[in-house]
């Protein structure tokens, strides 16, 4: 063989060997980089890219990295308030995965049928880039569904928002076993309370109050009397933060949380649950439904003493707070389960040593 075709055939397969090596690296730098952090890529401009991208931020920021967002047209977003991250438009998905090693596509459109790039999404796929839909990761990201983009394909074809019989009947036993030990050993209790609150102010020692329950039906509530007695002489009103209408000793119930216990009562009569979402007032629910997207799906089970929005969010004191309560509630409804109410009333114990978010 020629000198010049041995040192051609050398050539070539040393190029052969350096490509080889720079895939193999580049393969296991990926891998490695996978295996760390997710490096995401979101897809769309609208108000659920937006939400992700602060909630992944603020929640997940040493497991995920947002490296930026794709929308449609970039001429689209002027004029409104600036979107952080925008990187490009649909056309460069491509190149963007390729050059920023992305390994996860989330698709946050609000109408796909039009804009959603499906070969090229397709073709991503193929290559084992995991392609994710947006309400899904923002579900799982933040415990809570963000129902002002939530449309309700979403929901009617979700594999969620079932409620197998199994599940109901281990509910139901574990809140009539709960109840009735919790009336009986929790008695002596709540004759001292009955004093307390009898010698801090004068009116009954429970209070009872309209609430809307499971399919809408209104029931009596029952619960220890935190305010003074003239609390709503001017007509209903949230709760404030340092309400003046609350007592000494109702400061105290509402901080531990044991003014709701008279609930047993409503949880034995099968008017409520240990957990799930808190009843309304009849008046606050007539007007939230007029304002809050899918409000009414979380009377499609029993309110609770407590509820995945009583450990995850603040006390809830206007329309505000109803409708950020009512994503954790949507959440809740739709991954109920004997484990996530056992989660629950675990997280419920530490909400009341600590005191946190009484109001």
């Amino acid at each position: 063989m020629p000198l010049r075709t041995v040192e051609v055939v050398n050539k070539a397969a040393v190029e052969q060997r350096e490509q080889l090596c720079r895939f193999t690296e580049n393969t296991y730098s990926a891998w490695n980089v996978q295996v760390r952090k997710r490096r995401m890529l979101i897809l769309g401009g609208g108000r659920l890219a937006q939400e992700l991208y602060r909630v992944v931020l603020s929640e997940r920021p040493g497991l995920m990295e947002i490296v930026g967002i794709l929308v449609e047209e970039i001429k689209r977003v002027e004029g409104t308030p600036p979107i952080p991250g925008i990187v490009g438009t649909h056309e460069q998905l491509a190149q963007v995965v390729e050059e920023q090693r992305i390994n996860t596509i989330v698709v946050c459109f609000e109408d796909r049928r039009s804009v959603l790039p499906v070969e090229q999404l397709l073709d991503l796929k193929a290559m084992g880039i995991n392609v994710l839909d947006g309400h899904q990761l923002f579900e799982e990201v933040s415990g809570r569904l963000s129902v002002d983009s939530l449309r309700p394909s979403a929901v009617i074809f979700s594999s969620g928002f079932r409620q197998h019989k199994g599940t109901r009947f281990a509910k139901r036993f574990v809140d009539v076993l709960v109840s009735v030990s919790g009336l009986l050993l929790l008695s002596p209790i709540f004759c001292l309370i009955a004093l307390l609150i009898k010698m801090d102010s004068s009116g009954p020692v429970i209070y009872r109050q309209y609430r809307v329950g499971l399919l809408g039906r209104p029931f009596l509530i029952w619960k220890f009397r935190s305010m003074r007695q003239d609390a709503e002489k001017l007509g209903a009103q949230w709760a404030q933060v340092d309400d003046p209408r609350i007592s000494r000793v109702g400061k105290w119930l509402r901080k531990t949380r044991l003014d709701e216990f008279p609930q047993l009562i409503n949880v034995l009569k099968g008017e409520m649950s240990l957990v799930g979402p808190r009843p309304e007032r009849p008046m606050f629910v007539q007007d939230l439904r007029k304002i809050i997207p899918y409000y009414d799906l979380r009377h499609t089970v029993r309110p609770g003493i407590t509820g995945w929005a009583q450990t995850n969010f603040r006390y809830g004191a206007s329309a505000e707070d109803a409708h950020m309560k009512l994503q954790y509630d949507l959440y809740y409804v739709k991954r109920l389960s004997f484990v996530l109410d056992m989660k629950i009333l675990v997280q419920t114990v530490r909400v009341m040593l600590m005191g946190e978010g009484a109001q």
